[in-house]
């Protein structure tokens, strides 16, 4: 992750970093899981035994700038987490809405 979005995200805690593709993609997973079923996703599982797992320089980005906390096999959401995937799932529906 470039030093300016770890900077941004200490100066400004409200406004995510840029974040990278495989960081976008946590969000992706946990919004998905969050749209189909219907609950709400506070964070997501790092390795789930079957053969998906969560990229881990993907998760460091993500821990660097705030985002999430790292537990044994389990990412979760911060606050601020919580927030960006509430965001993407908002404009998710919004783009659904204008198709």
């Amino acid at each position: 992750m470039p030093e300016h979005g770890i900077a941004q995200a200490q100066a400004d805690p409200q406004t995510p970093p840029p974040l990278s593709d495989k960081a976008l993609a946590v969000f992706a997973f946990a919004a998905y899981h969050q749209l189909e079923s219907g609950e709400p996703v506070t964070g997501v599982v790092r390795h789930d035994g079957a053969g998906q797992h969560a990229d881990e320089d993907a998760i460091r980005e993500l821990r660097d700038a705030g985002l999430v906390t790292e537990e044994a096999n389990r990412v979760a959401f911060s606050d601020q987490g919580e927030a960006v995937l509430g965001a993407l799932i908002r404009a998710l529906r919004t783009v659904g809405a204008r198709s």
